[in-house]
């Protein structure tokens, strides 16, 4: 009854039902229009919505991203010397008077300041710039020192923009360059992130946060059911390939 029920829940996913809504209307569009190429469109438009919004292909390509940091936990059992977090963003909410963290940089100072409390760093670095109100770098050190670390700990940067930037600014800081970085990001970020640090630091240690993948359900039925929660993990993937891959260019 319970893989019923989970069923069930996903046949309701506001992405399936649209899923199913578009599809309708591509057949019935395949089947009137003249044009064939046009319906073809369509039909091939239907089939990249299917294939990122299921779990096998997000599963995939989240994989692909973080394989390297499921496979290799070394990095939390080092003696580090400065933890970076990176950001992720922040939200205004108005009616609050108040700048949030987003879920995922939440998670990465919580992780940060769980490596903080095992290692003893001793520093703890927040990067990153923010568009209006208060930085992503200030917004994670307030949570950072309402879950215990010491003001006089953390280092804040808030100028730059993207991850090359994180690496260029927080390489300001540090004349000694043999330091080990205790590098906190999510594990589908790290690979990027690390190269870029790794162009200043001579020992970066990659801790990831949190994956995007996750071991396939039992429930083989909703696996390939179209879902609001694989899509977010395909778009966060699909945009970090295409960031490796800018990168490389550049």
């Amino acid at each position: 009854m319970e893989e019923v029920y989970t069923v069930f829940k996903g046949f309701l996913d506001p992405l399936f039902i649209v899923f199913v809504l578009i599809l309708v209307s591509c057949v019935l569009f395949f089947i009137n229009c003249k044009k064939k190429n046009s319906a073809l469109v369509l039909l091939l438009s239907v089939v990249l919505i299917y294939g990122a919004s299921i779990a096998p292909v997000a599963d995939y390509l989240c994989y692909y991203l973080e394989k390297d940091y499921i496979n290799d936990q070394t990095g939390i059992n080092r003696n580090i010397d400065a933890i970076v977090v990176l950001g992720c963003g922040t939200k205004e909410i108005n009616a609050l008077k108040t700048t949030f963290n987003s879920g995922i940089q939440s998670l990465r100072v919580l992780h940060a300041v769980i490596v903080y409390n095992k290692t003893g760093a001793k520093y703890f670095v927040c990067c990153g710039a923010g568009s209006d109100g208060l930085s992503q770098a200030e917004v994670m050190t307030r949570l950072a020192e309402k879950l215990g670390v010491p003001k006089e700990k953390i280092k804040i940067e808030s100028k730059s923009k993207n991850t090359a930037q994180n690496a260029v600014e927080v390489n300001k800081m540090f004349a000694n360059k043999n330091i080990v970085i205790g590098l906190v990001t999510s594990a589908f970020h790290m690979k990027r992130s690390e190269g870029e640090f790794k162009k200043y630091f001579t020992n970066v240690a990659p801790l990831p946060a949190h994956y995007l993948y996750s071991s396939p359900r039992k429930n083989i039925v909703i696996r390939y059911i179209p879902q609001s929660e694989e899509l977010y993990k395909t778009s966060f993937a699909v945009k970090e390939i295409i960031g490796q891959l800018w990168y490389r260019l550049k």
